[in-house]
């Protein structure tokens, strides 16, 4: 861990050069000799973690009756899907095109890696191909919401990048498993979970509720549509000290890594605060009273807070 943090800094130094001297190319040398034969994008973004959507100028000789479509390309392989060709508002023509990916949503079935994106064009006889070039990287935006960095359903992610000469390519990678909280119902006597895996079906599951220095175990039961749910145990939950415990959620099975409960998959740059839950007081069986708090972290795992109850509470 130690050297890994060094590491990182030392890529991260190094990146910023060289980006800044591909950029520098791209706009003094490759840019003015591909504009009149290529397509200039002028929005380029992965809104819902699996669409790519492309609005291009076209050059000067494009008309607007032309047949278009866009072509993703990897070793050989070639997949394609319809694009639109039309008058801009301004008089020029334009490219619109949405692109869906992934096999698992009827989409464009991709493979993992890079992935080269073109946009062909044909009238009557004449074919052509153009590059679709990447002058601006997609920037974030502001607010509570932010893109999607994968997909909602599969858990899959699709990066939009450009080449050394400016062309926009998509890189695909698949998702990893992990485990997302679906639904939480809390009441005054237990708190059930429901949860989807996603990158993978685990095999005799079960979920261990994890604080510093004590670990439970609960049996997982299978619902409709594919869930998962489990009891929290908050009877044996009780904390021994005069403070709050933390207790962590995580999913165990045969075939599959350990992986901790949460919410991930989601547009939201604060989870804590827009999944946000009610604070509810406990009192177990043979127990103590406690005040019991679900709650997600800034990185979005699900984590249930379980507090003494005092006087002033």
């Amino acid at each position: 861990m130690k050297l890994r943090r060094p590491l990182r800094a030392l890529r991260r130094r190094m990146r910023r050069p060289i980006t800044r001297l591909r950029s520098f190319l791209l706009r003094r040398f490759f840019l003015p000799r591909r504009k009149g034969r290529s397509a200039v994008l002028h929005y380029a973004a992965v809104l819902d973690g699996q669409t790519v959507n492309l609005h291009a100028r076209m050059p000067g000789w494009a008309r607007p009756d032309e047949g278009a479509r866009i072509e993703l390309r990897r070793r050989g392989r070639r997949l394609a899907t319809s694009a639109k060709v039309y008058t801009d508002h301004d008089g020029g023509v334009a490219m619109d095109a949405a692109i869906l990916l992934g096999s698992d949503v009827n989409g464009l079935p991709l493979t993992p890696g890079r992935w080269k994106i073109r946009l062909r064009l044909s009238r009557g006889l004449r074919r052509r191909a153009l590059p679709l070039l990447l002058v601006d990287l997609p920037v974030p935006y502001g607010g509570p919401t932010r893109p999607m960095e994968a997909s909602a359903s599969t858990g899959a992610r699709y990066r939009l990048g450009r080449s050394v000469t400016g062309s926009a390519r998509v890189t695909f990678s698949p998702s990893q498993p992990s485990a997302e909280v679906v639904r939480v119902r809390a009441t005054h006597s237990d708190v059930e979970v429901a949860f989807r895996t996603v990158g993978g079906e685990p095999e005799a599951p079960w979920v261990e509720f994890v604080a510093s220095g004590r670990r439970l175990e609960a049996e997982v039961e299978q619902s409709d549509g594919g869930l998962w749910q489990v009891s929290v145990p908050l009877h044996l939950m009780v904390p021994r000290r005069d403070r709050a415990e933390q207790w962590d959620l995580v999913l165990c099975s045969d075939n599959l890594r350990d992986m901790r409960l949460g919410r991930r998959l989601h547009d939201v740059r604060n989870p804590g605060r827009v999944f946000a839950f009610r604070q509810t007081a406990i009192s177990p069986v043979g127990g103590n009273p406690m005040l019991v708090l679900p709650r997600y972290t800034p990185a979005g795992n699900f984590r249930i807070q379980c507090s003494p109850m005092t006087e002033a509470a």
